[in-house]
């Protein structure tokens, strides 16, 4: 698929998903779909979910459905409502709505009742075992479970005995409830899995109402029946957990929801572990949740990608059955796509050489025309200060260039771009023999659309001295050297991999108008934020650390498009 022949969601054959769910509508299986979107609040999303909640909110969207919010919020030591906040947030953010805000611990009396008649149709038991018991006597792949001795507990004992769990009456991980099912199954989750345990902490909504807790395998499918979702959407590890969702709706005989799997997304020189983001923040390795080089939806919102950037990243991935790793640089191509069309362009210099325009007079100044955005006629222009005093970016000249080096040498002339071409003439050093300057002549004849047109083959972006902030940059790169960070092998620490020039913070100079732009558009947090080109250099976005004594701007991607090669083989 070339980039300039991109299909929208409306134009590109449905994906396997979308083919079950209309076929489902047609065959009146479903008068209409509902969808969830079920985070645990535990910690931040990361690009994985936004994948999730563009695909589920996506599909709703498309058959004329809804989609549920609902936290899956059964542990309550990880959970918190700082987490629950951030995850609306996001959503919100990505452009999404949902019908309905639900929460787990809402069915906790209903889940706890269900547990009860499995108790008295013979299918659920407590077990007194400790948690290594458990593990030890569930058995291998290929060597079947040993019963538990309290597996035939009577009726009686059983629903005695969850009811003390319930009222509080054993400490933490003393008694656990577990289906009865098939100790020598093949699957190993359905060899009489865990439904609750006894956790004694505040939980974030119910407070000390509860000291059972339900575990995901036993509460998801059943929250799923009770807002009766048609098509629950979860990724491919849980495919192995598809026929024990589907035992205990059929053994309850209650709405029979029913999963369908999809590959998640794994991205090149990140990982997407919660664990081991967490780890990162709470090491220090990185400058919390919301770190630009964080696959998180909010460092990636803070380094200055937008929601329609995201949500045509995962357009682009699409929805497939086999786990696969994705390149980042097709992030990347997505969020330029976008910024190339809307990004008002200036210039900035990271590394500034001074060059003086020694024919030119001493407080004089003057401004050349440029259009603001090249891909947008109607954007207008821009006009760019020209004075005595200007910078260029220091790597734009070589005392000793090699052949075919066509940027500012001695002697030798370059096109300031939409400005005039300059001819090097001298050079000024310190103690120590290095650069400070450059002094230069204009072609005063070279003006754009005033002189007589004259070609050279070096252009460069620069700055006029008395027009520009000091300000700082953030430069960032890939969080870990390894590509494939799914095969690092298991003695391996993968913050060994962690890439040490993944952050260069410089000091720069910005273009006055831009900044004063910036200044005008940045309020916190939210989408105002303005996006820019700065020319030859990159795309960059106002961070929230600006002020208006002292702008800071995030590199949110290069110019350069390593990814179209990759893309035309979509």
């Amino acid at each position: 698929m070339n980039a300039e022949n991109t299909q929208t969601s409306e134009e590109r054959p449905l994906n396997f998903i979308e083919e079950i769910i209309q076929e489902d509508l047609a065959q009146g299986k479903h008068k209409s779909i509902i969808t969830r979107f079920p985070p645990e609040p535990n910690g931040y999303l990361h690009i994985g979910h936004a994948k999730s909640i563009c695909l589920n909110f996506g599909l709703a969207r498309k058959f004329g459905g809804k989609t549920n919010l609902r936290f899956d919020d059964t542990n309550p030591i990880k959970e918190d409502t700082e987490y629950v906040d951030s995850i609306k947030d996001d959503i919100q953010w990505l452009g999404f709505q949902w019908a309905n805000e639900f929460y787990a611990s809402d069915y906790f009396e209903q889940l706890y009742q269900w547990a009860l008649v499995l108790i008295n149709k013979g299918l659920a038991y407590v077990d007194d075992q400790t948690q290594e018991e458990i593990r030890l006597n569930r058995g291998t792949i290929t060597t079947p479970g040993t019963d538990s001795p309290w597996r035939n507990r009577s009726i009686e004992e059983n629903t005695n005995l969850f009811t003390r769990m319930r009222n509080g009456e054993f400490p933490d991980g003393s008694r656990v409830l577990r289906a009865k099912i098939d100790m020598s199954h093949p699957n190993m989750l359905m060899r009489d899995p865990l439904m609750y345990r006894i956790i004694h902490a505040e939980h974030h909504r119910t407070g000390n109402a509860w000291c059972i807790y339900p575990m995901y395998d036993y509460a998801h499918g059943q929250c799923d029946s009770i807002e009766q979702i048609t098509h629950s959407v979860c990724t491919l590890e849980f495919d192995v957990h598809r026929p024990l969702y589907d035992w205990f709706i059929e053994k309850l005989e209650i709405f029979p929801s029913h999963q369908y799997e999809f590959a998640r997304l794994n991205i090149t020189h990140t990982v997407m572990s919660k664990r081991k983001l967490l780890e990162l923040v709470q090491t220090g390795l990185v400058n919390g949740w919301d770190d630009p080089r964080m696959p998180t939806i909010c460092g990636l919102r803070r380094r200055g990608y937008t929601p329609s950037g995201i949500r045509l990243f995962s357009e682009k991935v699409g929805v497939a059955k086999r786990d696969n790793v994705i390149d980042i640089s097709l992030m990347e191509w997505c969020i330029r796509e976008e910024l190339n069309k809307t990004a008002p362009r200036f210039m900035a210099v990271l590394d500034p050489l001074k060059a003086i325009i020694t024919n030119y007079p001493e407080g004089a100044e003057e401004f050349m025309k440029a259009p603001l955005n090249p891909e947008d006629p109607g954007s207008g222009e821009r006009l760019i200060p020209f004075s005595r005093e200007i910078y260029i970016e220091r790597d734009d000249f070589m005392e000793d260039p090699p052949k075919k080096y066509f940027r500012l040498r001695p002697g030798g002339e370059v096109r300031l771009k939409y400005g005039y071409i300059i001819r090097c003439n001298d050079m000024i050093r310190d103690q120590e023999g290095n650069i400070l300057e450059l002094h230069c002549t204009i072609d005063p004849d070279t003006k754009p659309g005033t002189g007589t047109w004259r070609s050279v083959k070096g252009t460069i972006h620069w700055l006029s001295a008395k027009h520009t902030v000091a300000g700082e940059v953030r430069l960032f790169d890939r969080l870990f050297l390894e590509p494939y960070m799914g095969s690092i092998p298991e003695d391996k620490d993968y913050r060994e991999y962690l890439n040490p020039e993944s952050l260069k913070i410089i000091r720069a100079f910005i273009d006055s108008q831009a900044v004063a732009m910036a200044n005008q558009a940045v309020s916190g947090q939210d989408g105002s934020r303005i996006r820019f080109q700065f020319e030859r250099l990159g795309y960059f976005v106002a961070d929230y650390d600006t002020t208006k004594e002292k702008p800071v701007f995030n590199r949110i991607c290069t110019l350069k498009d390593t990814f179209s090669k990759t893309l035309n083989q979509l």
